[in-house]
């Protein structure tokens, strides 16, 4: 076998690098068409979406961007930043979607250290990019994504996507790609010790996760999705790449609410959507004026915080089914399924939900998953109590952190990709979370450092000592709650503090509660968070 082995090669004819933009050309010529971008009054068809992306990487070329080159996104779940997750690597280019929710701070730092070369920006987050890019050393240039409700007032300055994408012509011939190693994408985590890194996923990891979710969801033909996940959350856990291989319609949808999302589901019978838990308490708390019947069934796929037996009830009644999810950042998105038996739809709804809160198994395209010992690397028994850390490995996990190779060597640890994240393994192999070795707060599907709200709140004088933790909340799922300890005869109100977060920090960080009291702490003076957590409000 080994003889006949070292006389095969390698060539054009049995091996091509696994490359997700390959899905777009394959569904333009196959159903180009077919619908394949709906936003408020616009719509495409998949031929239209590939000359788009054909004249996009063409201007990126023809502006002087070279192969290699880092383009950034500030925007909304838009066409523009759809068609980015294939014309920037059909460019040989590498996309850098940011969070819009991010401060100007973290923004700039993270057009630093990526290097970014070019930055769109939608037209309601053109102010705080102005902000980031001027305190910048790189200083990109600013295009800017008109929304057909403001046009480009007081925008003389810029150009706009449109008139970018003018510059480029639809006979592009599309770089070829010579190893699947190669870097697709920057995705920024939410800087859980200090700065946030920079994840790198390459094509192949791409590609598969985007089959991935195909198999895990049992996704039909031409699926109907609608963008309630932001697509600058792990490249919209690789659906972007998804819904092209399937032919399927994106519904975009620029402000996740109740009424925005029933319409969507009703008028163009969505039957998919992707959401952190906040996305399902939206549609089982909406009022009888938002609601709108529909006869179809609807997927819903949700990660984080699983969601209670009274939801699930409430979303099964209203005709939506649940599928829970687990990932990170570094491994593309969801790489752990609550994969369903059959015969689980029998049990009570309540062990039906305790069922699913479980994170599940192991992704088809993810190689495997453990729960160990932290102390000595063994596994844990499968009894579901026995608690350790949960790694992973596979084609699905990154290739490392952008400069910092202490931080990628300690991640990859013992040869597998360590979470930081607590939990417990089942009998029959299914994972549970139990809690955050890193103290992250997960508020509405955003990942919050309470060590960056302590950092912010340490800068006011009157400030003894913080502890910052998570409080449980029905709509976020988990909010920042404060808790202080001031100098001897300091004064310093709940209002004052909220204002000082609000000045420094993105929105979706300040504190929702504050309490005034003495901080408990180790005999060598470390906050106990246990402690802190049994003091917040339930």
């Amino acid at each position: 076998m080994k003889k006949i082995d070292n006389e095969l090669t390698k060539n054009s004819a049995n091996y091509t690098p696994l490359n997700p933009t390959t899905f777009l050309k394959k569904v333009a010529f196959n159903f180009p068409n077919r619908k394949s971008i709906i936003y408020n009054n616009r719509s495409y068809n998949w031929i239209d979406t590939y000359h788009r992306c054909k004249k996009f990487a063409s201007a990126l070329h023809l502006c002087g961007y070279e192969k290699g080159d880092i383009i950034g996104f500030l925007a909304m779940n838009t066409p523009e930043l759809y068609e980015a997750h294939y014309s920037v690597p059909m460019a040989g280019m590498i996309l850098n979607a940011m969070n819009y929710r991010l401060d100007h701070k973290t923004i700039a730092y993270i057009i630093d250290h990526s290097e970014l070369k070019l930055l769109f920006v939608d037209l309601e987050f053109l102010e705080v990019a102005k902000k980031a890019v001027s305190i910048s050393q790189k200083n990109p240039e600013i295009i800017i994504i008109e929304d057909e409700t403001e046009g480009l007032n007081n925008t003389s300055n810029f150009i706009s996507y449109e008139d970018f994408l003018s510059k480029g012509n639809t006979n592009f011939e599309e770089i070829s790609l010579e190893d699947e190693w190669n870097t697709i994408a920057i995705n920024y985590t939410s800087g859980t010790t200090g700065n946030p890194k920079g994840v790198l996923t390459h094509y192949r990891g791409a590609y598969l996760n985007a089959l991935g979710n195909i198999v895990e969801w049992n996704m039909e033909s031409h699926p109907i999705y609608l963008w309630t996940l932001p697509m600058f959350h792990c490249n919209g856990w690789c659906f972007p790449w998804t819904i092209a291989a399937k032919a399927g319609t994106n519904i975009c949808l620029r402000k996740v609410s109740s009424e925005a999302m029933y319409s969507a589901i009703a008028k163009h019978k969505v039957n998919y959507l992707c959401g952190a838990p906040i996305v399902l308490g939206m549609l089982v708390d909406s009022n009888i004026r938002e609601k709108i019947e529909f006869t179809h069934l609807c997927k819903v796929m949700t990660a984080a915080a699983p969601p209670p037996a009274a939801v699930l009830q409430s979303m099964q009644e209203s005709g939506f089914e649940v599928t829970h999810v687990y990932g990170l950042t570094e491994v593309y998105g969801p790489c752990v399924v609550c994969a369903w038996d059959p015969e689980w739809n029998n049990l009570s709804l309540e062990k039906q939900a305790d069922i699913k809160s479980r994170q599940g198994v192991a992704y088809i395209v993810q190689e495997g998953i453990r729960v160990v010992n932290q102390k000595d690397f063994s596994d844990v028994p499968k009894d579901g109590e026995t608690i350790g850390e949960v790694l992973l490995r596979g084609n699905i996990t990154m290739k490392g952190y952008l400069k910092n190779i202490k931080a990628t060597e300690e991640a990859f640890s013992g040869g597998w990709f360590h979470t930081g994240d607590l939990g417990v393994m089942y009998e029959n192999g299914y994972v549970q979370l139990k809690d955050r070795s890193k103290d992250i707060i997960i508020s509405g599907g955003e990942n919050i450092s309470s060590i960056e709200i302590e950092n912010c709140i340490y800068d006011l004088d009157s400030v003894l000592s913080c502890g910052v933790v998570a409080m449980k909340d029905e709509k976020w799922g988990e909010v920042p709650c404060v808790f202080i300890e001031l100098k001897p005869d300091a004064k310093l109100s709940k209002q004052q503090i909220i204002k000082h977060c609000r000045s420094n920090l993105a929105s979706f960080k300040i504190p929702k509660e504050v309490i005034f009291c003495t901080i408990p702490k180790t005999s060598t003076g470390k906050i106990q968070k246990f402690e802190l957590r049994k003091l917040t409000p339930r």
